[in-house]
């Protein structure tokens, strides 16, 4: 095995850098503080909530280093590269269960198309784990009109495994185990995934070009949202997520991530490096290892493979959930995985930086309860305060007022929220600039959209702390959370469906906001910003569901469909409209091949 590539002086100038601003901000804020605080003499809970906001702080501002660090260098867009001939062989792997058999196929007969016009020849697996008969029954006739209509035989494969161990990651590891020897490269997608054919052979000439290059990273952009919530994530993610992603490239270097889609990986390399242990123990921290794509990139990295992402490269897609219960059903499964990689932080011969990587999953998660804790502190912190004594001095013939601390909390308010504003203002400031804001329906347009992104955001926010804060918990506590199925397609919320999930949302914001009034009134202003998102959680849920026109949010994909989108739209219009063909019965194993690693 060889031994973790070193990181390169930009990576660790970077890191160094990102790592000191991180720092920074979380010391002035907690000094801010600590100057508000001690002013009515320091207790525990001014240490407790000291202590929080300096985590906190210091999340945030990471989180804002990344955006800084993606900012300067060229146009973000990579360019179209061919691979050296003769093409080494390549499988397109689609880990299928219980989609829908229709748009998921239309998917594969598009991508199909799309690649064989681009030259490239690439087989597709489709992985399925669906345990109904009937859903893989409906599987089966899609496979067969999807051979009769792109005439692929002996290059596109369906299979169907008898046991779903491991899920996803199992589905594709039987793959490599079994059929894996036959192919150098394997683009790995999810069955919401649209990839350009292009994009596929300039992935295949990238890791040509590497021979170190275990795994690419591409950054897959959001389409088909059609509400309030999903528009807003759409445009976030193809306007901010870019410029992020090229600060994570630069930051990670060769110990990249991998989100277990969208990304190309060399066989040889995965098949020798990530093969997933079962955690000892029952879940929700031990068995399968739920959140497998950071740690199949910590694996590789292990082995002296490079990781790398790049934003740039163009023509890859994917679905997000259209209202907010969908996200948080997806988090919450995320929750349980990032959480359970604290079983992995002293995972023998990883290398220091995919360690720190766990430690910001973990966090990222950790950090709703932090918040939470942070108000609790506050609260009782301003409770515990003494009695202001106007008379400090004996005999003293004028009053002394305490000191007003509004200065301090009102400069440690807005340091928060401009960690949180600043980055994507100057994401907008470097988009005007480069002209990448046409796209996006120029300066204007596209910077009342980040602004409307940023309050509905901010918005929405204490209603994903509680969602968050109660999956950690149920983690912490025990509970398995499972892996449920994605809901694909999912939309407008009805009113009972936004109280019967907001209602508990909106009684923690009321409690909390009725104790500070009669407990530490001064403090009850400083929460609204909270407590009042909370208490419409319900309205916030199903409002944000309801369809949105083209009047803010507008992406690139929008105004000129890429052709693999517009592709797949015409086959799968014409597979749900169309005659459906003869239904036949096929083998679950049909053209698999079995070659041993």
């Amino acid at each position: 095995m060889r031994k973790p590539l070193a990181p390169d002086t930009r990576t660790v100038v970077v890191r160094s850098l990102a790592i000191t601003l991180s720092v920074v901000a979380a010391l002035s804020a907690t000094v801010l503080l600590a100057e508000a605080a001690i002013q009515d003499g320091l207790d525990a809970w001014d240490v407790v909530r000291s202590a929080l906001i300096f985590i906190t702080t210091a999340w945030l501002a990471w989180g804002a280093s990344l955006a800084f660090t993606g900012l300067p260098g060229r146009a973000l867009r990579a360019q179209d590269e061919a691979p050296r001939a003769p093409q080494p062989p390549t499988v397109v792997l689609v880990p299928i269960c219980n989609e829908d058999p229709v748009a998921t196929f239309a998917r594969i007969a598009a991508m199909d198309s799309s690649s064989r016009a681009a030259g490239i020849r690439a087989d597709f697996a489709i992985l399925s784990d669906t345990r109904d008969e009937a859903a893989a029954l409906k599987e089966r006739h899609a496979y067969v009109r999807l051979l009769e209509e792109t005439g692929g035989q002996g290059r596109i494969f369906y299979r169907r495994r008898s046991s779903n161990r491991g899920r996803k990651a199992g589905n594709i590891e039987e793959f490599i185990r079994t059929s894996g020897g036959a192919y150098e490269f394997a683009v790995i997608l999810d069955a919401d995934s649209l990839m350009e054919g292009a994009t596929i052979r300039t992935m295949i000439a990238r890791m040509q070009a590497d021979p170190r290059l275990g795994l690419l990273q591409t950054l897959p952009r959001v389409i088909g949202s059609r509400s309030l919530f999903g528009r807003a994530m759409q445009f976030a993610a193809a306007f901010h997520g870019p410029v992020f992603t090229r600060g994570l490239a630069r930051m990670q270097g060769h110990t990249g991530p991998f989100w277990g889609h969208n990304a190309i990986v060399r066989v040889r390399a995965f098949a020798e490096s990530c093969a997933l242990p079962e955690l000892t123990g029952r879940p929700p921290f031990g068995g399968h290892i739920l959140s497998h794509d950071y740690v199949e990139a910590a694996l590789l990295a292990r082995a002296g493979w490079s990781v790398r992402v790049d934003g740039a490269i163009e023509g890859s897609y994917e679905e997000g959930p259209d209202n907010l219960l969908a996200y948080a059903r997806r988090d919450r499964r995320w929750c349980q995985g990032n959480l359970q990689h604290m079983r992995l932080l002293t995972a023998p011969g990883l290398s220091a930086w995919s360690r720190f990587v766990f430690v910001q999953g973990i966090f990222a998660y950790l950090v709703s309860l932090l918040w939470g804790g942070f108000m609790l502190a506050s609260i009782a912190a301003t409770l515990n305060a003494p009695a202001p004594d106007y008379f400090p001095e004996p005999h003293a013939l004028f009053p002394v007022f305490p000191s007003d601390r509004s200065k301090e909390i009102t400069a440690l308010v807005f340091g928060i929220a401009g960690l949180l504003v600043l980055p994507k203002v100057a994401i907008w400031t470097g988009a005007a600039l480069s002209g990448r804001d046409r796209g996006f329906g120029g300066t204007l347009k596209a910077g009342l959209s980040v602004l409307t992104e940023i309050a509905l955001s901010s918005v929405i926010a204490p209603v994903m702390l509680m969602y968050q804060s109660r999956s950690v918990l149920q983690v912490l506590s025990g509970r398995d959370g499972g892996w449920p199925a994605n809901q694909r397609g999912e939309g407008r919320l009805r009113w009972r469906d936004g109280v019967q999930a907001g209602l508990w949302i909106s009684a923690v914001g009321a409690v909390t906001l009725l104790v500070a009034s009669s407990v530490a009134p001064d403090l009850a202003p400083w929460l609204l910003p909270v407590c009042l998102p909370m208490l419409a959680a319900p309205a916030l849920i199903t409002l944000t569901s309801r369809r949105l026109g083209r009047s803010l949010f507008d992406i690139p994909e929008e105004r000129d469909m890429p052709d693999i989108v517009r592709l797949y739209t015409v086959t799968h219009a014409s597979w749900q409209n169309g005659a459906q063909g003869k239904a036949r019965q096929a083998t679950p194993e049909t053209g698999v091949a079995d070659v041993a690693l």
